[in-house]
């Protein structure tokens, strides 16, 4: 009978810390071994890393791996690195300077984390930034933008599997009526929305399509270029499909000409250790393309490597 083999204990946080140390003194930076330890570890693996590199040279890993790489590397590192709440509030105060361009990574964060790490978020939004995501939201959104996200960001969805499905034939029929009467931000398609939690909207969607023989987002397509009701389908995937939205994003950003690192790193960042795999298998079910190929394509260097790394990170 073959022995088992024996996985390789992963270093202690104070071993990583130390090795992250090295690589940043003397001539040049050691990215290769930034690459192999931190694109390697789990959020509570790098937290620890953090808290160990600060105690031990009472500095901020972080504003030291600043100081050290540059470009996208340096922000794939960086919000990588950071606590998932922690970077989802950061990302959320980066976009709300720049709304109406940003609406979609402030649906992201209310719509595809679970509740209680959206509560996690606000708490790390109020404690970083010295005000509520809310009010960040509500000031610097208009419109029915601000209709919609708001209660969005706010939303504290139940979790479970319960179905009621008396109410999900009803709510169907007032989605139904509001999109054919086009009254897309009406008060109670926005209440749907932001109240129900995920399996009670998968419930009430199927009994629109059901009812009513398509599915809400084609209905939601009256107008293809309306930047709202693009919002609003968004929205209703990230809830719904989540790695079906995720894999187009990925999917533009490498599309045509150029690159859209930006989205691309985000993604990356915030579903490696939450969907990876299942956006993985969308992305090739869609584009007949292994994702590492698309990203080896499209991107080069210590910024390809280190995003070649968190997409294995499926057994984290």
């Amino acid at each position: 009978m073959a022995s088992l083999k024996i996985p390789e204990l992963v270093p202690s946080a104070a071993e990583d810390s130390q090795k992250l140390r090295k690589a940043f003194v003397g001539l040049g930076t050691d990215e290769a071994k930034i690459i192999e330890i931190l694109g390697h570890r789990n959020a509570a693996q790098r937290k620890l890393i953090r808290e160990s590199y600060a105690a031990t040279y009472e500095k901020d890993l972080l504003k030291d791996l600043d100081g050290e790489i540059s470009g996208h590397f340096q922000r794939v590192v960086h919000l990588w690195t950071m606590d998932p709440a922690e970077r989802d509030a950061c990302l959320a105060n980066e976009a709300t300077k720049h709304l109406p361009d940003s609406n979609c990574i402030i649906m992201e964060i209310a719509c595809a984390r679970s509740s209680n790490d959206l509560l996690k978020v606000r708490q790390t939004y109020h404690a970083c930034y010295k005000k509520s995501l809310e009010e960040d939201v509500s000031d610097h959104s208009i419109g029915d933008f601000r209709k919609l996200l708001v209660p969005l960001v706010t939303a504290f969805r139940y979790e479970g599997d319960e179905v009621n499905m008396a109410l999900a034939s009803n709510e169907a029929k007032i989605l139904h009526e509001k999109i054919s009467d086009n009254a897309y931000s009406d008060e109670e398609l926005i209440r749907i929305l932001s109240i129900r939690s995920k399996t009670q909207l998968n419930a009430t969607f199927n009994q629109y399509n059901d009812q009513f023989g398509n599915a809400i987002n084609k209905d939601l397509k009256s107008n293809p270029k309306d930047a709202y009701l693009k919002l609003l389908r968004s929205a209703i995937k990230c809830l719904t499909e989540p790695e079906k939205y995720f894999e187009k994003v990925l999917r533009l950003a490498m599309k045509g000409m150029g690159t859209d690192e930006e989205s691309l790193t985000r993604v990356i960042a915030t579903r490696a250790e939450v969907d990876m795999e299942l956006i993985k298998e969308r992305y090739y079910q869609r584009n007949s393309m292994p994702l590492d190929r698309a990203i080896s394509d499209d991107t080069s260097g210590d910024y390809e490597r280190m995003l070649l790394a968190l997409i294995g990170h499926g057994d984290l």
